[in-house]
């Protein structure tokens, strides 16, 4: 009996002792665990930081159309600094130009020509062939989602995030596009191929989504009869830019002033049937109208040149203020807006020339978000 009785309190001593030991172990595992994971976390935190530092995000290519070379590089090197994964550059100059440490001071733009650069001429189809080329290579990054033209004098008004956010948070392109109501602008030598009712016009300057520029890169049909029947009289060549758009004794049926980088891309969209997919204005600011200007060479419809003395932070504000446009010939007025809310209508801003942007960059009234002061 006694014998007995001791076998079942040896065994419940052992379920004890066992008890303890696994609870031991336990403790053990979760200390050892804890400084596993003190010793490994730096590690693990550095690992997903380099991971997330080379996601991908993607890209807006800035395609410049210049004549040599950039005089604003440094504007725009102080736009781009820090944003290296954000952006690419391609630049369409004269052909053989080389844009190098001797040519530009920017990295940003150092061997960002394209090397299949052709002579542009005013007035000739050959500007919007130098677009096609920008876009061409441009296309060859598959993240490039959004395409910018620049011009050689043109100036970013806002910061990079800013330009970037308001360009990408929407899934359509901005192309200033408007029926063109005028005399002697459409060729009827183009119908049927591009029949009036398609005919636009508009800035070339223009942001493309990544479908958008296909369209134009892949255009076998547009592009040829631009090529034939749009072109700037030789008459309107020789005269002086201001009065290039004014009316003056021509038989409309002889005479067809058609400027090809002011109807391209509106035209072939709107013949695609992709109107629907744009916002129909420009993120690109020129001023055209200053006939009560005093300065002569400033009078009439052509875009002015900003000078030194004219680059003060009242005109980008007033650039900046603007957040409608009216379409006199659709009897339209466009209110801007960015993410569902109202916008300013420009990004950027032309024409400048390098004292004046510079005196700007030195001010450091470039770059500002939108209701960020400027000093006045």
């Amino acid at each position: 009996m006694s014998a007995m009785k001791r076998k079942p309190v040896q065994q419940k001593s052992q379920i004890r002792w066992k008890r303890k030991v696994l609870a031991a172990l336990l403790v053990l595992l979760c200390f050892a665990s804890l400084v596993l994971m003190e010793t490994q976390y730096p590690q693990v935190v550095s690992l997903s930081s380099l991971r997330h530092r080379f996601i991908v995000k993607p890209k807006i290519a800035f395609l410049f159309i210049a004549r040599n070379r950039l005089p604003l590089d440094m504007v725009w090197d102080a736009f781009f600094k820090g944003e290296e994964n954000r952006f690419s550059v391609y630049v369409h100059s004269r052909p053989g130009f080389l844009l190098n440490k001797g040519t530009t001071k920017s990295a940003c733009f150092l061997n960002r020509q394209v090397n299949d650069s052709i002579q542009v001429d005013w007035g000739e189809a050959t500007m919007i062939e130098a677009e096609r080329i920008l876009l061409r290579h441009a296309l060859t990054d598959p993240y490039n989602e959004r395409f910018v033209f620049v011009s050689d004098s043109c100036i970013p008004i806002y910061n990079f995030s800013y330009t970037y956010d308001y360009i990408m948070s929407t899934s359509t392109s901005f192309v200033d596009s408007f029926a063109d109501t005028k005399e002697g602008r459409y060729n009827p030598k183009m119908d049927p191929v591009i029949p009036v009712y398609n005919w636009r016009k508009g800035s070339q300057w223009v942001v493309l989504t990544r479908k958008h520029a296909g369209v134009v890169v892949n255009d076998t049909t547009v592009f040829p009869m631009f090529q034939q029947h749009c072109k700037a009289s030789c008459l309107r060549k020789s005269l002086p830019e201001f009065w290039r758009d004014r009316p003056f004794p021509a038989d409309p049926a002889k005479e067809h002033n058609c400027i090809p980088d002011e109807h391209y891309v509106q035209t072939l969209l709107a013949q695609e049937g992709f109107e629907g997919e744009i916002t129909r204005r420009s993120l690109t600011y020129s001023a055209w109208d200053l006939s009560a200007s005093k300065d002569r060479e400033r009078r009439g419809w052509h875009p002015v040149t900003y000078k030194f003395s004219d680059a003060t932070p009242v005109l980008i504000k007033s650039i900046k203020d603007i957040d409608n446009i009216n379409y006199e010939t659709e009897n339209r007025r466009e209110w801007c807006s960015s993410k569902g809310k109202p916008a300013p209508c420009f990004l950027f801003a032309r024409k400048f020339t390098r004292p004046a942007a510079l005196h700007l960059l030195n001010l450091s009234v470039l770059g500002a978000r939108r209701g960020a002061k400027s000093e006045t």
